[in-house]
């Protein structure tokens, strides 16, 4: 199997939550150091359009989304579990949105700035908030106000708290999806505004020991690299076995794909796999060459179409 490569920055959530489950799986990884803030001409070459991050990429496959990206790291390396039950990945959902969402009005206001003048450049610095109100714009819906977001993460890790009366873990004994979600949105909390954190009798230790497990060492990658073997990489056949879409789509036809919250930049391809949670499509790029691009199916619209005449 090619490598797995991680596009990334070190201040990044849920690039956190992805690299604590490569640990959690003890996978090797390569890491490639993608820039906090647009433009991001490398990522969208493998992309096509979609801006956020992680991306996770295997030769010219690309995964766009943590939920997505964890499934995939689940299928290379099965044991240990990410998925002990159905519930952990409805918990990981309520984690990775409603929970993060009261986090973001904070990272507005840091009260750690080593931290972020450590993890970031100056120029990601300067244009974060610039950057993360355009992601928005097409969402049509603002970040929560400070004080609603203050008072509803009181309640949030309160019950996070109160989950680990009892057991090391938000469902037992061991760490699955369920954690790492819930985990990625508190370390970002710690790294730049630790305050609502105070006073928890169970977090410190659940932190800690998620933080302490222990995986191989990234090498790093550099982005043209990264194209290069994206490039030289034959797609992968996909098989029409499976092939299911509740919008009547068929294979071979051209859809775009865009996030249903925020960062909706569109990105255009043929429809080549459709199963119940995943989708992809495939598409060329001058400096990738041939890539498919997946998504989870949950939390992203799919239409018939080529861009500027889709209307999703």
């Amino acid at each position: 199997m090619p490598d797995l490569i991680l596009h990334h920055y070190e201040l990044s959530p849920f690039s956190e939550k992805v690299r604590r489950i490569l640990a959690f799986k003890g996978l090797e990884w390569r890491s490639v150091r993608a820039p906090a803030v647009m433009p991001k001409p490398d990522l969208v070459a493998l992309t096509g359009g979609y801006r956020k991050i992680p991306v996770l990429q295997i030769g010219s496959d690309v995964y766009c989304d943590t939920a997505l990206i964890a499934r995939v790291l689940e299928r290379i390396a099965p044991e240990p579990t990410l998925y002990p039950t159905p519930l952990a990945e409805g918990l990981a959902e309520w984690f990775d949105r409603t929970v993060f969402e009261t986090v973001v009005p904070f990272v507005a206001r840091p009260t750690r700035f080593d931290e972020a003048l450590r993890l970031l450049t100056p120029e990601e610095l300067s244009k974060m908030g610039e950057d993360r109100a355009a992601m928005r714009t097409d969402f049509g819906k603002k970040a929560l106000g400070f004080r609603t977001a203050r008072a509803n993460l009181a309640v949030y890790l309160e019950r996070l708290d109160r989950a680990l009366d009892g057991r090391p873990f938000v469902l037992g004994d061991a760490p699955c999806i369920a954690d790492f979600s819930a985990y990625h949105a508190v370390w970002l909390l710690e790294k730049i505004a630790p305050e609502p954190l105070a006073g928890y009798e169970r977090l410190p230790g659940w932190m800690e020991r998620i933080a302490q497990i222990a995986g191989p060492e990234a090498s790093p990658l550099q982005p043209e690299e990264a194209l290069r073997i994206c490039r030289q990489t034959t797609a992968q056949a996909i098989s029409d076995e499976g092939f299911v879409d509740p919008q009547g789509l068929a294979r071979g036809e051209p859809v775009v794909v865009r996030a249903g919250d925020y960062g909706c930049d569109p990105v255009s391809g043929t429809l080549v796999l459709s199963l119940p949670n995943e989708i992809a499509l495939r598409r060329e790029d001058p400096r990738a060459g041939v890539v498919t691009v997946h998504f989870p199916r949950i939390g992203y619209e799919i239409v018939k179409g080529a861009p500027g005449g889709a209307n999703p």
